[in-house]
């Protein structure tokens, strides 16, 4: 898959997008990289700890955020994106729902949009993505809890959103599926979303797995937000030896030391 102007292999290796968020309140690092600098210096910290693409949002996606404007969103995103381009050579991604933010992020120079509601809370999304003929990663979400048989309802919704990009002409080269840890689900469909996520290649396309200090895992071994490092990289070495795309952190350095153990030990021949 071509990225920016990179190529990442689909198989054999799991990449690793770093988190920017440059929001006053998202749920882990809200206020810490509100101003460009401050955004600029977390980024190259991340690309020297070996990030290969990072990931930035302008609006909390947190349980219960409150929803912000387009104009809200781009002021905040925009000067990052464009600070970042003209200092470093790293694909960057855009964590939006929002058409009007992903034109604008596109028009500074992104290369991926990050959807969280997989095309389908604006219908003018999955044509910008086409016209723009960039990546987009297809999260599953829903706005109700109501499964069946869990996994394979996720499933049903995630074809609904690769029929949506489908029909707007976006072929599935350019699509990577998220399972949407965190999202509409609790902590059993969450711990199955990570169990299972490598099975969503079936549907034609790679996976980026996002659990990085989440509640499923503050919930599961009963720690803080900011004690997470350890549950996140158990489900970084996860993804690795089940040949995951890509992971979305917040410790890079960890997660990529981490990745290149466990990569290690499944690849070795003897």
């Amino acid at each position: 898959m071509r990225i920016g102007n990179k190529d990442f292999c689909d198989k054999g290796h799991t990449y690793v997008m770093g988190i920017l968020n440059v929001t006053p309140d998202s749920f882990s690092d809200g206020g810490s990289f509100n101003s460009v600098d401050q955004a600029l210096f977390h980024a190259e910290e991340m690309i020297k700890e070996g990030a290969d693409i990072l990931d930035i949002g302008g609006e909390s996606t947190r349980p219960g955020y409150t929803k912000i404007s387009d104009e809200e969103e781009i002021s905040r995103v925009v000067p990052v994106i464009e600070k970042i381009k003209a200092n470093f050579d790293i694909p960057i991604s855009l964590d939006t729902y929002k058409s009007g933010v992903a034109s604008a992020g596109i028009k500074a120079g992104v290369d991926v949009i990050n959807d969280i509601w997989g095309l389908k809370a604006d219908e003018k999304m999955a044509g910008v993505v086409a016209e723009a003929r960039v990546p987009v990663v297809i999260m599953h979400n829903r706005d109700n809890k109501d499964y069946g048989d869990f996994f394979e309802d996720m499933k049903r919704d995630l074809r609904e959103s690769l029929e949506i990009a489908r029909r707007a002409g976006i072929s599935n080269d350019r699509i990577i599926l998220d399972p949407g840890v965190g999202f509409a689900k609790d902590v059993e469909e969450n711990l199955i979303s990570i169990k299972r996520a490598h099975e969503l290649s079936d549907l034609g396309c790679p996976v980026l797995l996002a659990c990085s200090r989440k509640s499923v895992i503050g919930i599961t071994c009963d720690l803080p937000v900011d004690e997470r490092l350890e549950g996140t990289l158990a489900t970084s070495v996860y993804a690795a030896l089940n040949d995951i795309f890509m992971v979305r952190v917040h410790d890079v350095k960890e997660n990529v030391r981490a990745i290149k153990m466990a990569e290690a030990i499944k690849n070795v021949h003897r």
